[in-house]
């Protein structure tokens, strides 16, 4: 199903795609919180679609409640070609609309009064995008099981989920709830977010109705269609028993019954490391698809062959990878940094793709230890570039460097050596998924919340990793029992300290951009930098 690409490639494909020198007006459009969506708050989605994967077609309509928050008359929905925005209807009436790309401007006749919960319905047809190289040029996919059945699914983070229904497709703002109505041949399920509240079947037809309690970005909502097998467990997690089902390729249940193992193993480490799984009410689900996995709210999918690594790679090198299943580890990550904590703007998708890689080394400290876990880590930077930085422009849609995955987590795990203190980075993460329990977020928000627990100011720090593509250069020079270091590619007044190793014993130093000397009572024999701190050197003669 998949050729097996190095995460190099991947990495530099996304970046490619995110790369611009100059943004359009459609950029604009599709990045910027703009007057027709800042006046109202999106509160619910009732989406009702029928999917036909023989002629890959989708028609259905979608019920959108929102709350006035100023009084507004015009109204932003988007929905990408080719799929049509057929209708817009409010308290029966038929509205006027104008596209302007992927937008639409729905002009409202009935008054829009402040608080007002109103709602519109949006009625809408065609094939969507097919995606070519899914999970990371967006779109559909629609393929066969070796039994000849369909087997289709959509993945849409970056190219937005307005590919295929239309919505306010931008992360800031989040549906509270969701209804996921799903109809498919007789013969095919269709699995989407949350839980199963009924399903019905006439006689060519098959209707599924799943409920989401929680807030949802558009990205994470997505259908699955296949003949698939379904089997369940729980885990009894910090919050109670957490319902786990997993739904699979009929062929592959025997694999998966076994691969599967490893979610209740994620689950306590994550809710060590994050705190409780953020939704407990919509459960937690596992769902293969024909491509290789995305981290769709409470219904992660899967593609990763049942194998260890990444398609059966290490992507670290050092043999660590191969102890768990990338995508059963990374993609649920993600629940904790993506969809309970997600960026307002996808410039700041670091904050999604950073920490979720840095989930995989604390998977690895979790069950090898902490040696293990740093091993893993720091085999994971002969991935990193720093082509761009690894925040993007904001209100363009535009992401950052891919960077954002390993360099992301190099830079939290250099955190965790400055703050020294195991606990409290624990105390910092699980406080992280509280404080911004379902929201959207900031980088500054990240930023301004570890800095105030950590009790270090970190503003040079994370100008210098997050906004600008220079590593950290130790210069330094020993002559007999005297060490003479400085740094060099720093933004200004960066001065982060470092531990080193001189004739045996671990000590720290204070580099700035000025030349420091730092004396010892014997000769230098012996200086080491610790491998933990994501900087270069240099010995000078």
């Amino acid at each position: 199903m998949h050729k097996l690409f190095s995460l190099a490639l991947v990495l530099l494909t996304m970046s490619a795609v995110a790369q611009k020198t100059t943004f359009t007006h459609q950029d604009s459009l599709k990045g910027s919180i703009t007057p027709q969506r800042a006046w109202w708050d999106l509160t619910h989605y009732d989406l009702d679609v029928a999917i036909d994967p023989e002629k890959e077609f989708i028609s259905g309509k979608n019920t959108v409640t929102y709350k006035v928050l100023e009084p507004y008359q015009t109204l932003q929905i988007d929905l990408q070609e080719p799929m049509k925005l057929l209708s817009a209807v409010q308290n029966g009436k038929k509205l006027e609309i104008k596209k302007d790309g992927a937008a639409y401007f729905i002009s409202l006749k009935a008054k829009q009064k402040k608080e007002a919960l109103n709602n519109i319905l949006l009625k809408f047809e065609g094939k969507p995008v097919v995606g070519a190289r899914l999970p990371w040029d967006g779109g559909w996919t629609w393929q066969e099981d070796s039994n000849g059945m369909p087997f289709a699914a959509n993945a849409n983070q970056g190219i937005g989920s307005s590919i295929w229904w239309p919505n306010k497709d931008i992360p800031y703002d989040e549906a509270d709830s969701l209804d996921l109505k799903i109809s498919v041949p007789k013969g095919l399920m269709a699995v989407g977010n949350g839980r199963l509240i009924d399903s019905s079947k006439t006689e060519k037809t098959a209707t599924y109705h799943w409920a989401v309690k929680n807030s949802i970005n558009s990205y994470g909502i997505s259908a699955d269609i296949a003949d698939y097998a379904h089997f369940s467990d729980t885990y009894k997690g910090e919050k109670g028993d957490l319902k786990l089902n997993f739904y699979v390729l009929k062929e592959n249940l025997e694999k998966a019954k076994e691969q599967f193992k490893q979610v209740p193993l994620m689950l306590e480490a994550f809710e060590h490391w994050f705190g409780p799984y953020p939704f407990y009410e919509d459960g937690y689900k596992l769902v293969e698809v024909p491509y290789l996995g995305m981290e769709h709210q409470s219904n992660v999918t899967y593609g990763n062959r049942y194998a260890n690594g990444y398609l059966g790679r290490d992507l670290s090198g050092t043999g660590w990878g191969l102890k768990f299943d990338f995508i059963i580890i990374h993609e649920s990550g993600h629940e904790w940094f993506a969809n309970n904590i997600t960026n307002k703007d996808v410039a700041d998708m670091w904050v999604h793709e950073g920490f979720t890689a840095y989930s995989e080394n604390l998977y690895v400290d979790y069950y090898f230890g902490k040696e293990a876990a740093a091993d893993y880590v720091i085999g994971t930077r002969g991935s990193i570039r720093n082509d761009r930085p690894i925040i993007g422009t904001y209100g363009v849609d535009n992401e950052g460097s891919g960077d954002m995955y390993y360099k992301g987590a190099n830079v939290l795990h250099t955190l965790r050596q400055l703050i020294e203190d195991d606990d409290k980075w624990r105390e910092i993460l699980r406080g992280l998924n509280e404080q911004f329990y379902h929201k959207t977020v900031t980088t500054a928000q990240i930023e301004d919340y570890i800095s105030k627990e950590s009790g270090i100011d970190l503003t040079e720090f994370w100008d210098q990793y997050l906004r600008t593509t220079m590593i950290p250069e130790l210069e330094y020079s020993i002559d007999k029992d005297t060490l003479k270091f400085r740094y060099v590619d720093i933004v200004e007044d960066f001065d982060m300290p470092v531990q080193v190793l001189v004739n045996k014993e671990k000590l720290w130093i204070y580099p700035s951009a000025n030349w420091k000397t730092q004396s010892f009572d014997v000769s230098i024999s012996e200086f080491q930098i610790d491998r933990n701190f994501y900087i270069e050197s240099e010995e000078l003669d």
